[in-house]
């Protein structure tokens, strides 16, 4: 199982200027390499390589190892954009965004990470504490020795003895203005043993989640759903001692974004960058809280995790216009990502379910009707008259319905 630790690097002043401008170097590589890729429509990274590797050397005077690391930064990049292209990121073919995308090259922050193997930065770690150490980085001005990093203690052991593949440079602003250095590291933990056993077999083996947008998060487990209800859904407190509701708030989020864009001037786009740092820090934030709890109740009561699959919903999923924007500003798919590391973690199974008709089913006897969801909270069946408690509730028991049966085609054994 890969999970990423974040470090970060105690440095004064000159060691922060340096790693700027060893950032702003290879950036500006990368910018020269991917306009090259673009021109030539060469986005291998061996063919790339071919063409570019002289001009990488000598560009910024970067290292052979930096140069080469460059120079799959952008091959990795355009196979990324070929990715989201395919699965429809930026609209259909022949669509004006798509186009603009198309047509051109991609473009490194200043700041933007850039990955370094271990013949440009070692580690070596403090033998008599448990949070720090220091590193040996490759920088323009040569060598950079004895920087001091930090982290929190459990982090540092998973980065001590399961530390793989390269490690990013970043660097941020930080809210007085300044900047701040940080390592980003992944490592390979060994996969711990998912619990499995008959209770799987049955709804009640499962917790199921459903993501909506009144509510970010809803489960089948009741006193698991009020919590989540209450503190992050339409009926959350506002104020000091409560959160309010985070539909609320990212309403007011796009309204204010709205206001700022239409003024265009350059102190709104500068609160637009801050804004859209802060709600990124928001967002994950909430869906850290939310799945370390939803993880929680899984791992202590024995059951397993069933959430929607989540491909392809802004495609699928029709909204009225109003609901369009709130709906595709949350970052569903980063608490999804949230759920499955977690549970890994915590040897809990988690499957993904088609979320079809889970909001339309009835639980008892079964009808699928569109009618039977009167209202957003609301749910009652024209058939057998059944009236849920809430119909995000009963959704998240109809993806704990289908759990059973995703589960068992998953852990089938295969013909071949």
């Amino acid at each position: 199982m890969k999970q990423v630790v974040q470090v970060r690097l105690e440095a004064d002043a000159a060691q922060l200027d340096v790693l700027a401008r060893t950032l702003a170097a290879c950036n500006d590589t990368a910018n020269l390499l991917s306009t090259i890729a673009h021109r030539e429509r060469v986005f291998r990274g061996r063919d790339l390589r071919a063409i570019t590797y002289a001009q990488a050397r000598e560009h910024a005077g970067l290292g052979a190892q930096v140069a080469q690391s460059c120079i799959r930064k952008v091959a990795d990049s355009y196979a990324t954009l070929r990715t989201n292209l395919r699965n429809g990121r930026y609209g259909k073919r022949g669509s004006p965004r798509r186009r603009r995308v198309e047509a051109t090259p991609i473009r490194f922050r200043t700041l933007a990470a850039q990955p370094f193997d271990d013949r440009c930065l070692s580690w070596t770690h403090d033998t008599a504490t448990n949070h720090a150490g220091v590193v040996s980085i490759w920088t323009i001005e040569g060598r950079l020795k004895n920087l001091r990093f930090i982290g929190e203690p459990g982090q540092i052991a998973m980065l001590r003895a399961y530390r793989c593949g390269e490690t990013d440079l970043i660097i941020r602003r930080r809210r007085g203005g300044g900047l701040a250095a940080y390592l980003i590291a992944t490592v390979d933990l060994p996969d711990p043993p998912v619990r499995t056993g008959a209770h799987l077999d049955t709804s009640a083996g499962w917790i199921g989640v459903d993501l909506g947008i009144e509510n970010i998060a809803v489960t089948s487990d009741r006193p698991l759903a009020r919590e989540l209800m209450a503190t992050y859904g339409a009926c959350a407190p506002d104020g000091a001692a409560g959160r309010g509701s985070v539909k609320d708030r990212r309403t007011r989020v796009r309204e204010l974004r709205q206001k700022l864009q239409a003024k265009n001037t350059k102190s709104a786009k500068r609160l637009l960058r801050k804004r859209a740092r802060k709600e990124a820090r928001f967002a994950a934030d909430v869906n850290h809280q939310i799945s370390k709890r939803i993880v929680a109740e899984a791992e202590r009561t024995g059951r397993g995790i069933a959430v929607e699959e989540l491909t392809g919903i802004r495609e699928r999923v029709r909204l009225r216009k109003p609901q369009r924007a709130t709906h595709a500003s949350w970052a569903f798919a980063q608490l999804g990502v949230f759920l499955t590391y977690k549970a890994a973690r915590a040897g809990v199974p988690i499957i993904a379910v088609d979320p079809a008709y889970t909001s339309q089913r009835c639980t008892t006897c079964g009808s699928i009707d569109k009618r039977n969801r009167t209202s957003q909270t609301q749910f009652v069946c024209r058939a057998c008259g059944y009236t849920a408690e809430h119909a995000d509730i009963l959704g998240a028991d109809n993806i704990a319905h289908r759990a059973p049966t995703t589960w068992a085609q998953s852990t089938a054994p295969s013909a071949a």
